[in-house]
């Protein structure tokens, strides 16, 4: 068995991480589903009392930064306005991944009625709630675009009617009726924290001795990875973008907005799908989006990185942007500011660490 953990520290609204920028507030959106008015809601917030940028995650959520420490009470009080905040609870526990195109275009499913069905039973089981933070839920519509991440507990549609549920990654699983999906789901989370409530371990695959003894689990076919999973540019009658370093500013929310009032999907490689978009990409692409698939910011990613972040060893983002000014890399980049690699892509990618700065020598010569 795994050994004991330190304790979980991923940050929520009840309790903010404390950065060198301020207090760092992350939203959770089960599957990246959202609206824009949402979205400009949390762009005023940020502009009123932190960074004005909203910052996009892996899990397909939202970061305010910079915020007042403590918070200021009109920051929950809006949240809560909005609804991100339906149990407070289960605040840091609803981390559902979904693939960002279902229901809009190609898949095997349209799982959108999935992802909020497996938020409201999360809420409705009050044991959740203990667990950890970095448990990750995913929901695959069969292209098979989120199952390449470490995941804890998932679901891949085979059809609109069938599917297999997968544990500790998309290896292993068995197959479960579409509308067995959900409840399966909640057994095994319910499972898993019985089992790992002496070891403090976060994931499933730490507890390889529970995950044997689940019955009929056995291997799951693989399809081929990543088929159809592109997100940015013309998806037929919706907008893909590409959000340059994940950071959304005013403007392009406003963009957004003004494209597209209805949904938006964040996706987990810190972009943004807007349905019904497509007759808007001149816009988003004036506002700084990336709406060519070429775009460099498609495949570069960077921490935060200094000043933001006391331990960076210089600007990330300048490093980002410098790299993005040479046209687009070959391959996936990401670029830390520190050994921890922050927000580092799961899948295989370029690693680059940003150098300290050589300091800088002053003569005291004579002369004026």
């Amino acid at each position: 068995m795994a050994g004991v953990k330190a304790a979980d520290r991923c940050p929520g609204v009840l309790r903010p991480h404390s950065a060198e920028d301020g207090a760092v507030v992350r939203l959770r959106l089960p599957g990246g589903q959202t609206t824009a008015e949402v979205v400009s809601a949390l762009s005023s917030l940020a502009e009123t009392y932190g960074n004005p940028d909203l910052q996009l995650t892996s899990r397909a959520g939202i970061q305010l930064r910079g915020l007042p420490d403590p918070l200021p009470p009109g920051v929950a009080r809006t949240l809560l306005g909005l609804g991100l905040l339906p149990s407070l609870p289960h605040e840091r526990v609803r981390n559902i991944v979904a693939s960002p195109l279902t229901g809009v275009t190609g898949g095997r499913a349209d799982l959108r009625g999935l992802i909020h069905d497996l938020d409201h039973a999360i809420i409705a089981e009050p044991a959740l709630a203990a667990l950890p933070g970095r448990f990750l839920f995913v929901l695959d519509d069969g292209r098979d675009d989120v199952t390449d991440r470490p995941f804890d507990l998932g679901y891949r549609a085979t059809d609109g009617r069938t599917g297999h549920v997968l544990v500790g990654g998309a290896a292993l699983g068995f197959p479960v009726p579409i509308e067995r999906a959900v409840d399966t789901l909640i057994e095994l989370a319910v499972g898993f924290l019985q089992a790992q409530h002496t070891s403090g371990v976060w994931h499933v695959r730490e507890l390889p001795d529970w995950i044997t003894g689940i019955a009929n689990l056995g291997p799951v076919p693989q399809p081929h990875p990543g088929a159809g999973c592109g997100t940015v540019g013309d998806l037929g009658a919706a907008a893909g973008v590409a959000v340059p370093l994940g950071l959304l500013t005013p403007a392009q929310a406003a963009a957004l907005a003004r494209v597209a009032p209805g949904p938006l999907v964040i996706t987990p490689w810190r972009g943004v799908v807007v349905p019904g978009g497509a007759a808007g990409l001149a816009i988003l692409a004036e506002a700084g989006l990336g709406t060519d698939p070429g775009s460099p910011w498609s495949v570069i990613t960077a921490c935060v990185g200094g000043p933001w972040c006391a331990r960076s060893a210089g600007s990330t983002r300048a490093a980002a942007y410098d790299l993005a000014a040479a046209g687009r890399p070959p391959t996936r980049v990401h670029i830390s500011g520190c050994e921890r690699r922050c927000g580092a892509p799961s899948g295989d990618h370029r690693d680059i660490l940003v150098r300290p700065e050589p300091a800088v020598s002053r003569s005291s010569g004579a002369g004026s």
